[in-house]
């Protein structure tokens, strides 16, 4: 039990250090670069930075069997979405239409996010 406990402290530590390097944000537009839903475009509704994973609106969905119960007197197939893993997404640029990496550039104590390609601002 120790060393499962050491290697969930290490996933934890290791994804507070990295997840600011990523620079993606809940409701930015991306676009999955690999996968099944490669080339889809979609909006982040959730950052996992402990897994480093993202779910994507609309994209990597998986259906859930439920039984009936009280609160699903029907039953049947409950339709989500997964995580995608975050280095399979880039932030979607207005300008390019695709998806990009993007830079930092600091403006007045404050740090925008650019497109790498055109160097436009994407926030």
């Amino acid at each position: 039990m120790a060393a499962r406990g050491k290697k969930l402290l290490k996933v934890r530590r290791r994804a507070m250090f990295k997840h600011s390097k990523w620079g993606i944000r809940r409701d930015d537009q991306v676009q999955i670069m690999a996968g099944d839903e490669q080339g889809k475009i979609g909006r982040i509704l959730r950052v996992l930075p402990a897994r480093e994973r993202v779910v994507v609106e609309g994209a990597n969905k998986v259906f859930k069997h439920v039984r009936r119960s009280q609160q699903n007197p029907q039953g049947g197939r409950i339709e989500s979405e997964a995580p995608i893993h975050i280095a399979n997404v880039l932030v979607l640029c207005g300008k390019c239409g695709r998806g990009v990496r993007t830079r930092v550039r600091l403006e007045e104590k404050r740090k925008i996010r650019v497109c790498v390609k055109c160097g436009t601002d994407i926030d």
